[in-house]
């Protein structure tokens, strides 16, 4: 593979940069390289900005609403946008859903949930996770029970990120129990106002409402909404979490976030040096540089794999191991970067307007936060344990 950009896809490099600079709002931009909370104003607002250029569907066929863009114009696209500090696209219904309905959904459900998806007329969310059910997602519990034109759902959904913003929820739900437990799973759209949906806040360790719990209490869904066929969820969730775990893997935001920490590990000095010239910082400072160049390489193959019409399959796991390692050394690096200035954790700091002059350098504001939030990557999505048994399973045969 020849990792060096063509002379057209720098001149589509170039397009990406003044899109950026002309369409990128500053003020989300400043919030996004703060580590300051998105709205949901601010994320809806991307949105659209993507949409209305034709960029939002990056992934998607023409047909469908996709620019068509290869697979290397895909990652300019996504790295350039994470080192303007762009925020990320919203994955539920773009990245995870849209994939799913185009290659398993029929003709009525894409035309009419895939333009809603586009224009942000749906806000989706995630359905998978229950208690007891995270990595091992087969024993999924909540039950759906056809009732002549309807399924009737029961039972409890939890970590369901952005759920409180959401309208619509796409959902793993137990249709059969006497098949083995991967058989007897299917895959409905549930829309979050019908009567007998809850939706009780998580707040996380950065004092950050971002998950919920979501209970169904003899929710009717209607059948049409049931993607695919019934019991056959079990080979859409694996085709969604393929596409989940190359977005977890999140290298874009690793090459921005290790630009903003060679920044800091100049600016902040020890013994009247800049920390960077620290050896035992620069040794993990360049060996995170070089695990994520070499996952670089990796994501685009990936990439062009799903491109010329594959599945990602081993490597999406791949990715996800060591874009979470990654992702959580660097936010590890930065925390120890600001040394006593990342021991205090002001909550006032991730809001829009804080004035970080007051605890230190302005990537100390964030840099706790940031690094309790990123231990929940190496977990969510199939933790990197369930991971390194798929990669056993696909490749070794084990």
């Amino acid at each position: 593979m020849d990792l060096k950009f063509t002379a057209e896809e720098e001149a589509f490099r170039s397009e990406v940069l003044d899109f950026l600079r002309e369409r990128l709002p500053q003020r989300i931009a400043s919030k996004v390289r703060n580590g300051q909370h998105l709205t949901r104003e601010d994320m809806a607002q991307w949105h659209a900005i993507l949409n209305e250029k034709g960029w939002l569907a990056n992934h998607w066929p023409k047909e469908y609403g996709g620019p068509g863009w290869s697979a290397v114009q895909k990652f300019i696209f996504e790295n350039e946008c994470a080192i303007a500090a762009a925020p990320r696209i919203v994955p539920f219904g773009v990245n995870m859903l849209g994939p799913v309905l185009i290659k398993y959904g029929n003709e009525a459900q894409k035309l009419y949930w895939l333009p809603r998806i586009l224009d942000g007329s749906d806000w989706w969310c995630q359905g998978y996770s229950e208690p007891g059910a995270g990595s091992d997602l087969a024993a999924v519990r909540t039950t759906a029970v056809r009732q002549g034109d309807h399924y009737v759902v029961n039972g409890q959904k939890t970590w369901t990120t952005l759920g409180h913003y959401a309208n619509m929820i796409f959902c793993l739900v137990r249709t059969a129990t006497d098949v083995r437990k991967q058989e007897g799973i299917s895959f409905l759209l549930i829309d979050m106002n019908t009567p007998g949906i809850e939706v009780r806040p998580i707040v996380t360790l950065d004092g950050e409402h971002e998950v919920n719990e979501v209970f169904f209490t003899d929710v009717r869904v209607p059948v049409e909404n049931l993607v695919g066929e019934e019991n056959k969820g079990w080979t859409y969730a694996k085709y969604l979490l393929t596409y989940e775990r190359t977005n977890i893997a999140g290298v874009g935001f690793s090459v921005a976030a290790l630009a903003r920490l060679k920044q800091a590990a100049q600016k902040v000095t020890r013994n009247g040096k800049p920390l960077a010239q620290d050896p035992q910082f620069a040794a993990r400072l360049a060996k995170v540089e070089i695990d994520l160049e070499n996952m670089k390489t990796t994501n685009l193959r990936v990439i062009a794999a799903v491109a010329g019409g594959g599945v990602p399959g081993a490597e999406s796991s791949m990715l996800k191991i060591r874009g979470t390692e990654i992702r959580q050394e660097i936010a590890s690096l930065l925390r120890r970067a600001m040394g006593p200035y990342a021991a205090p954790f002001v909550e006032e700091a991730l809001q829009e307007g804080f004035d970080g002059e007051s605890i230190g350098p302005d990537e100390a504001a964030s840099a706790a936060a940031l690094y309790f939030n990123n231990r929940k990557l190496s977990i969510f999505g199939g933790s990197n344990e369930i991971q390194k048994n798929i990669i056993s399973k696909m490749i070794l045969g084990l």
